[in-house]
């Protein structure tokens, strides 16, 4: 903990001149949190306006309610009004869930156009463009001066309106957008001159990306993953510029929803995970776990109704851990590939019925290698020609019905409008497992009995 205190001694004292991220403040702050909780606050406090609000966003959510107790009004306020509006509109959000009525506090202390900003952002529905953009843009109109322009972004950077500019919206007299102009290609442009005599003959090379903000956050990460892109610009319905999603906000994104995805394909819920109270983990884990236990319930009913079989020939009960065991693993790479593709939007119902195609192939090219090879291993251990066979066609079986299952519970999950990775796992689990004791004790009792 001494290394942390030294680093935000340095930092608010200023000593330290290299740029610190407010991440890095956030993890130093957790190491003291865990140790000395007066002392966490304390720091907490004595951190710049400028970068509390950017701090407080990186921290996990269930700190929030005891820093709304801790830190006084006007100091949060004055850390919102520091932050870009996207950020300020969450972290008010956030303020709401753990005190509604200082949030509204806070809220009506802002200045009038912060609060409009804020209202009009939290609109949006969370999966909508609108609810990540950012209202604060650098525009110019086509027939503007460039000199004009560049002194406007001096200004605007000086006084701290303006942060993480990577491109200049061209708007019409209406404010709809037309072009979009990299910072790297404004400085080739002669600043004496207008927009419009610098684009005219080369407007293709300034047509702007953009998505329009009730498109989904879906269509964003796709077009920054397709384009490459550093900023899109959000227009509304009447073409209007609204806004701009940068970058970092999509990596944001992207990341929340690989984790989100992990911890569902594992059965666990993400937030209670992060939840410093063992009692909410434990009970998240508990709950899919009693869903387990139920299923193994079922995959134990189907073996006995084969006891007898069992107990005739006890090499079966040998064997059968295996078929269940390379069932289960091969319906899970063909689960998480499609709920991977399903996120990335690379598949859809649309072409669903080509990628369960690909993993039939695949399935029945494994089953039958595994088939074989088990075969094999089969009539090397026991010298039975006939249970040879029997694990071997088993063995195609099972692995055939988890392609099949790993492919489709995705896709009829997502259908139900249910998160494809939550519970899918469990699902595929139970299908593989008393497919595969079925047919292979099934097998077993018409062939070997």
């Amino acid at each position: 903990m001494q290394d942390s205190l030294e680093f935000l001694d340095d930092f608010i004292e200023q000593k330290n001149d290299t740029e610190i991220s407010a991440s890095e403040i956030a993890k130093k702050l957790k190491t003291i949190k865990r140790e000395d909780e007066e002392l966490f606050f304390k720091y907490l406090k004595k951190l710049p306006n400028d970068i509390l609000g950017d701090v407080v966003l990186e921290l996990p959510d269930y700190y929030l309610k005891d820093i709304v107790e801790s830190v006084p009004k006007e100091q949060l306020k004055e850390a919102i009004e520091e932050l870009e509006s996207d950020d300020a509109t969450d972290l008010i959000q956030d303020i709401e869930e753990a005190d509604k009525d200082k949030a509204q506090e806070i809220l009506s202390a802002l200045d009038k156009e912060d609060q409009e900003e804020i209202k009009r952002l939290r609109r949006y529905d969370e999966d909508q463009a609108g609810a990540y953009m950012q209202t604060e843009v650098f525009t110019a109109f086509y027939n503007e001066k460039i000199q004009n322009s560049i002194d406007r972004l001096k200004r605007d950077k000086r006084e701290g309106e303006l942060e993480n500019i990577h491109h200049l919206f061209i708007v019409d007299s209406l404010g709809r957008l037309m072009f979009s102009i990299s910072l790297e290609d404004l400085i080739l442009m002669d600043f004496s001159k207008t927009y419009e005599s610098e684009i005219e003959k080369k407007e293709d090379e300034f047509q702007p990306k953009y998505v329009e903000d009730d498109d989904t956050i879906d269509e964003v990460v796709r077009m920054f993953e397709d384009y490459d892109l550093s900023t899109l610009a959000v227009v509304d319905g009447n073409h209007k510029l609204v806004g701009r999603i940068t970058a970092d906000d999509v990596h944001d994104i992207i990341q929340e929803s690989a984790t989100e995805q992990i911890y569902g394909l594992a059965g666990v819920d993400d937030e209670a995970e992060h939840e410093e109270d063992i009692k909410e983990a434990a009970k998240s884990r508990a709950s899919w776990l009693f869903v387990n236990l139920i299923t193994a319930i079922l995959a134990s009913i189907v073996i006995g109704f084969f006891d007898n079989t069992i107990q005739s020939y006890v090499a079966l009960a040998v064997l059968m851990p295996i078929v269940a065991s390379m069932g289960g693993n091969a319906g899970t790479q063909t689960l998480t590939i499609m709920v991977r593709q399903l996120a990335l939007g690379e598949v859809d119902f649309k072409n669903a019925k080509n990628a369960i195609k690909k993993e039939l192939i695949l399935s029945v090219t494994n089953g039958t290698i595994f088939g074989i090879v088990m075969g094999v291993i089969a009539y090397l251990w026991f010298k039975d020609i006939k249970l040879s066979l029997v694990i071997s066609s088993s063995m195609l079986i099972n692995l055939l019905s988890a392609g099949i299952t790993g492919a489709t519970i995705p896709l009829m999950l997502k259908r139900f409008g249910i998160d494809p990775a939550v519970g899918s796992t469990v699902l595929l689990t139970t299908f593989t497992d008393i497919i595969g004791f079925f047919s292979f004790l099934g097998l077993a009792t018409l062939v070997l009995l």
